[in-house]
């Protein structure tokens, strides 16, 4: 296994006869994030992260692998391993247009904009459950600001923003999609549809290959938005939790 760690970051990579065959990650304060791996590679890694770190809040990865860490990170730090958020990923290649098409259009953020995507951004964490430290005026600033391919944050407009949805993370091939939040006076008009369909479309023109998001599997409206546009699943991912025994 090789490894490569900083005081505040973690980045690890599972290998086996030459082959690189799963990775780990760490962000903090963040959750670990795992990657497909061989399932008797994670007490090896659960020891190398135990090694950098006192503690952890979560874990995320593939079902089977964040089970396995959860079970191997509680022997090793006697802390309770509680199942979290079931998620899954899904990737876009080619965008199917809505139809019908939502009134309005698509249209970039601006400096103006800033104020309302804060309030919009701490709605998105509070209704969707996550345990997000940032403050949203910060990262209101950080997305309406985002350059070229990089970050961008993107409103859906009928006679004033009602949606809206970015793309806040890259690799060098793809865009992850996020912050998708419509306030519940706009909802069920297809505005989120239309906007994700367009965002993702201009991600595309920008020149990488695909899309990819996250849903919550106990939401089915949020998956069957993105089915109708054109993503597909791709792996069903879960959180474990951990705590004090």
């Amino acid at each position: 296994m090789g490894r490569r760690s900083a005081p505040d970051l973690y980045f690890a990579t599972i290998e086996r006869g030459g082959d690189m065959v799963g990775c780990a990650f760490r962000t903090p304060p963040w959750k670990l994030g795992l990657t497909r791996m061989p399932l008797e590679a994670v007490p090896l890694l659960a020891q190398s992260v135990a090694e950098a770190y006192a503690e952890l809040p979560a874990v995320l990865g593939p079902n089977e692998v964040a089970r396995a860490f959860g079970d191997a990170w509680s022997r090793l730090k006697a802390v309770e391993a509680a199942p979290g958020a079931r998620q899954r990923i899904h990737i876009l290649e080619r965008v199917e247009p809505p139809s019908p098409m939502a009134s309005g259009k698509m249209r970039r953020t601006e400096p103006g904009d800033i104020p309302l995507v804060a309030r919009w951004l701490a709605a998105f964490v509070r209704e969707s459950g996550l345990t997000d430290p940032g403050d949203p005026l910060e990262r209101a600033h950080r997305l309406c600001g985002g350059e070229g391919g990089g970050q961008l944050l993107a409103l859906w407009v009928d006679g004033g923003p009602v949606s809206m949805a970015g793309f806040p993370a890259r690799t060098r091939h793809g865009v992850r999609i996020g912050y998708v939040y419509t306030p519940e006076e706009h909802r069920r008009r297809g505005y989120a549809t239309a906007l994700v369909a367009g965002l993702s479309t201009q991600a595309l023109d920008l020149g990488f290959r695909h899309c990819v998001l996250y849903t919550d599997l106990a939401n089915p409206t949020s998956n069957r938005i993105y089915r109708s546009v054109g993503y597909r699943p791709l792996q069903d991912v879960m959180d474990v939790e951990f705590g004090l025994t």
